[in-house]
């Protein structure tokens, strides 16, 4: 995440300087920017909109006809319960000044700032709800590797705890001034924060829950194809307020980061594409969507990072890593991620990760600083986070099933399916 403590046009994240953001702090040179504060307003709005309703449709139609409804609710109840989470306490843990680890109590429920605080040239209050928008989709990812089989009420408190646990001292670990910013970790708008931390944890929580019944055994298709492909393409639209809205400012580095994104995403879908065609014999529009995604999670770290060439090799790479995990490796592996999370975003956002330093362009590489140095900063960065979020994720999943006794529904009621058996409700009623 960018820090626009210095005047327009410094764009590289600085470390020091992210804590002195964090804290609310402007310098002499700050003033309001009319044109950066209706740029995050919107690009707000895009980070929204990808999860109500671009996730929750992607989700949903990849889900069985029975489950449609509980995917839905399940992204809808990750908008309200972050979005009254992260104003209270989450964006405090996350950049309060706190240590190396997690953030402090010093801005629980925004009591320190006004209408007049400042982060750079924005108010801090839209600062606040741009980052916002992060904390409600990132746990929202989650949903796709344990899709169809944890009852509602063990979500709604593994999100919860998830977020304060995991995702608010991994992102004051990265853009608030904690320990992987301090080591130089370049992850503009998430590969590590949001991606990996949800990937790797959405895995150790398959895992820990087991495979859907019947899972190898019986055909488990998409329901609707259609609602995938539109989810995908909001996914895809609102993925430029998530990149170039990290930049905090309408300037040059946004530009980059609109023309990054867009970039690698073309190339992850033509490079998928004709993989498919070649391994399996023809290319489906399932494919085709899932490397819209996969091209958009691993050009996030380094879209401010790259050329636009540098993005048609990120695109390239992360459509070709991901196809391997998702077509070959899960296969063989037989674990039930039921809807790649782990292969696209887990894997996609290391990949990017790393890309950012294989690819970096001579202007984004921190001064004094080599390619090959970076390169081992962001393989350390992406082992720490690979390890922190699962770990994590399993301790909060034992504490959850000692209070709970079973997150998973019975077989009776996975059998009927999650939209009856949690909500009494099904999505497609036929007429009498």
């Amino acid at each position: 995440m960018r820090n626009r403590i210095s005047t327009a046009g410094a764009g590289r994240l600085v470390a020091a300087a992210a804590a002195l953001f964090a804290a609310g702090t402007a310098s002499a040179e700050d003033v309001l920017s009319a044109g950066d504060t209706a740029w995050m307003m919107t690009s707000t709005a895009l980070v929204l909109m990808m999860t109500l309703p671009g996730l929750a449709l992607f989700y949903g139609g990849l889900v069985r006809t029975k489950n449609v409804l509980s995917i839905l609710m399940q992204c809808l109840i990750s908008a309200g319960m972050m979005g009254v989470l992260w104003v209270v306490v989450g964006y405090s843990l996350a950049f309060g000044d706190g240590n190396a680890f997690v953030g402090d109590f010093s801005k629980v429920m925004l009591n320190h700032a006004t209408p007049d605080t400042l982060a750079g040239t924005i108010p801090e209050y839209v600062f606040v709800m741009f980052q916002g928008m992060f904390a409600i989709i990132t746990p929202a990812l989650m949903i796709g590797a344990f899709a169809e089989r944890m009852r509602f009420g063990p979500y709604l408190a593994f999100i919860t705890i998830w977020l304060v646990a995991v995702y608010c001292p991994l992102a004051h670990m990265v853009w608030g001034g904690g320990i992987l910013s301090s080591w130089g970790a370049i992850d503009f708008a998430g590969g590590l924060v949001v991606h990996m931390s949800s990937g790797f944890s959405a895995m150790a929580a398959a895992l820990f829950l087991g495979p859907r019944a019947g899972h190898g055994k019986q055909p488990m298709p998409p329901h609707n194809l259609p609602m995938v492909v539109i989810g995908a393409s909001l996914l895809w639209v609102g993925w430029f307020g998530f990149n170039a809205g990290s930049e905090l400012a309408a300037d040059g580095t946004a530009g980059l980061a609109f023309l990054t994104t867009s970039t690698a995403t073309s190339t992850a879908v033509l490079t998928w594409v004709l993989v498919e065609w070649l391994h399996q014999g023809k290319s489906t529009v399932l494919g085709a969507a899932t490397a819209a995604v996969a091209g958009l999670v691993s050009i996030t770290p380094a879209c401010a990072s790259v050329t636009p060439g540098g993005a048609i090799l990120v695109g390239f790479g992360g459509a070709l890593i991901c196809y391997v995990f998702v077509m070959i490796v899960k296969p063989k592996a037989g674990y039930d991620d039921s809807l790649d999370v782990f292969g696209v975003h887990g894997i996609g956002g290391a990949w990017g990760a790393l890309a950012t330093a294989l690819f970096i362009a001579p202007f984004a590489l921190p001064e004094g600083m080599t390619q090959g140095g970076q390169i081992l900063i962001q393989l350390k960065s992406i082992g720490f986070t690979a390890l922190f979020a699962p770990v994590a994720t399993l301790v909060i999943l034992v504490a959850l099933r000692a209070v709970f006794g079973s997150l998973r529904p019975t077989e009776e009621d996975e059998a009927l399916g999650l939209d009856q058996s949690e909500h009494s409700e099904s999505a497609y009623i036929e007429a009498a």
